[in-house]
């Protein structure tokens, strides 16, 4: 944007369009809310990874369940159908618990990424803020110099004019002294 923008060759300046950077700025404010909206899917997506292994952990019950009847009704020896189906459902309950501790890392993981990325992207955007406000102070002072060298060599040429023309007009009030030409 700064390198397409007008230059001032007196000066040696860039004009740069004031509504260009604020629109950019916008742009940054407004792509902040996306890292936070994807936080909040990422924790939606916990929750149904949650309700997807309690299904599947009551699937796996159920089936157990069915099964020791089968072999309770098969064999008779319903003590060890029992057994089974508790050592099945301590694994599912296990798996659930480690599916579960992996989701909540994950999306802590995912959380912490997403506010350094967030952080960095609020950091460059002051940066560069700091940097745009510098370069217009540097820009207005260098301007206000350089007018100011102007305006002293404009007095210096306006005091010289008046002393001329006080000088011209002691000399037409003196008609004894010498004329200049």
């Amino acid at each position: 944007m700064i390198l397409d923008s007008p230059r001032l060759p007196i000066w040696g300046r860039t004009l740069v369009d004031e509504e260009k950077i604020i629109e950019q700025l916008d742009l940054i404010r407004l792509s902040l809310p996306e890292a936070f909206r994807e936080a909040d899917a990422i924790a939606r997506h916990k929750e149904e990874i949650f309700l997807e292994a309690e299904q599947y952990a009551q699937e796996i019950i159920e089936t157990a369940d069915r099964r020791a009847a089968q072999i309770m009704n098969e064999s008779g020896i319903v003590r060890q159908a029992e057994m089974q189906a508790q050592q099945i459902r301590q694994r599912v309950q296990q798996e659930c618990e480690s599916i579960r501790e992996q989701t909540i890392a994950e999306i802590d993981r995912m959380r912490r990424q997403a506010q350094q990325e967030l952080e960095e992207m609020q950091r460059m955007a002051l940066a560069e803020c700091e940097q745009i406000q510098a370069g217009a102070d540097d820009y207005a002072d260098r301007t206000l110099q350089e007018m100011e060298m102007q305006m002293a060599e404009m007095l210096r040429i306006i005091r010289n004019g008046r002393q001329q023309i006080q000088v011209d007009s002691t000399v037409r009030r003196d008609p004894g002294m010498p004329q200049r030409r």
